[in-house]
């Protein structure tokens, strides 16, 4: 018995060894791979010992994304623009604009996966081809994919008549952004190109929306030239759709830090300044307020090369093209914040076949 005894006791002792071993095994291991980045190989991705920070990301991105919809999708085609607005947080870094029949398949894919509105942005987007690039994607938008919603956002210095006469039926919403309507402040800020009226091409751009039957609407961002302006009476007498009104908003490396081409530091203002301009405009029912907190994660931005933009780091973190690895994968390194999105209001009547105009 005392033979058993000893046997049963080294028995235990090799088993603890063994584990002990086992254990300093793992740690090395896991130790290993965190250094070298590789966290998880082929079949044995479940059981990875160690993860990296990009991968974490990655797996968070998907996590949140895989069940996301890209219902409402904002297409900045071009990043050129002949206005030089000093808070501009879409900059020309480059002057590539995909081919015709590329931007239509993503578009396509886009709608296959469950987009129901997009809107075209720049840049400035009728300064390609002289707005027929534009007005060819309106189009095939509503005739060919039939989304309920296609809009454009624009400073509306290159928009003529004839545009309108060609594409307007296709169109669901135009919105031209305008900061102020002192024109001094707009030379200010850079809302302006040599000595034309912003503010008459306004009023023009919205006589000819109620003539071709598309839904007005304006654009404007909040900032240390015109926080303390009163805008009511004029914004009231366009009578727009909506009034979107957008706190001024850094990102890194589009208009703050080394590598931007634009400085908004200047531009920038409190929580509290913005809150008391939106105070000072309480009578305005057609205004959608966008403090930073709402706006930078709400947005599904697409760039030049159709690559989701991710916001979350406070600057522009490129997915692949859509056109490469398709939505579903694009979509999550989008950073997209979809309960944000509805809780600021991103989906609304956005086809003007539903909306009760009194053309």
């Amino acid at each position: 018995s005392n033979k058993m005894r000893l046997s049963a006791a080294i028995a235990s002792q090799m088993r603890l060894l063994m584990q002990l071993l086992a254990d300093a095994l793992r740690v090395a291991f896991a130790s290993f791979f965190s250094k070298v980045g590789y966290g998880r190989t082929g079949a044995g991705a479940g059981t990875a010992l160690s993860v990296t920070p990009v991968e974490r990301k990655v797996d968070e991105g998907r996590a949140q994304n895989e069940m996301t919809t890209p219902t409402s999708v904002n297409y900045h085609f071009t990043r050129q623009c002949n206005y030089k607005c000093g808070f501009c947080f879409h900059t020309a870094k480059t002057s590539f604009v995909l081919p015709l029949d590329e931007a239509k398949r993503g578009l396509k894919l886009l709608k296959e996966s469950g987009m129901e509105k997009i809107n075209f942005s720049g840049g400035e987007p009728f300064l390609h081809d002289k707005g027929d690039f534009l007005g060819k994607l309106v189009q095939y938008c509503k005739q060919d994919l039939r989304l309920p919603s296609v809009s454009i956002v624009s400073n509306g210095s290159m928009i003529k008549e004839k545009w309108f006469q060609k594409y307007g039926d296709d169109l669901d919403i135009l919105a031209i952004s305008c900061d102020s309507f002192d024109e001094a402040t707009n030379q200010l800020i850079g809302r302006a190109q040599g000595r034309k009226s912003h503010i008459d091409n306004l009023h023009k751009i919205c006589s000819w929306c109620q003539q071709y039957r598309v839904a007005f609407k304006i654009n404007s961002v909040i900032n240390t030239f015109n926080v303390d302006e009163d805008m009511a009476e004029n914004i009231l007498q366009l009578n727009p759709v909506r009034w979107k009104v957008f706190q001024c908003l850094l990102i890194d490396g589009e208009n703050a830090g080394e590598k931007a081409l634009r400085e908004a530091e200047r531009f920038v203002i409190s929580e509290q300044m913005f809150q008391e301009f939106l105070e000072r405009h309480i009578g305005v029912p057609c205004l959608v307020p966008e403090s930073n907190e709402k706006m930078r994660n709400s947005y599904l931005i697409l760039d030049e090369y159709m690559r989701f933009l991710d916001c979350r780091e406070g600057r522009k973190d490129p997915s692949k093209s859509i056109l490469d690895v398709g939505v579903k994968e694009a979509i999550c390194f989008s950073g997209f914040d979809e309960k944000m999105f509805l809780k600021r209001g991103g989906k609304y009547v956005w086809s003007k076949a539903d909306m009760k105009m009194e053309w």
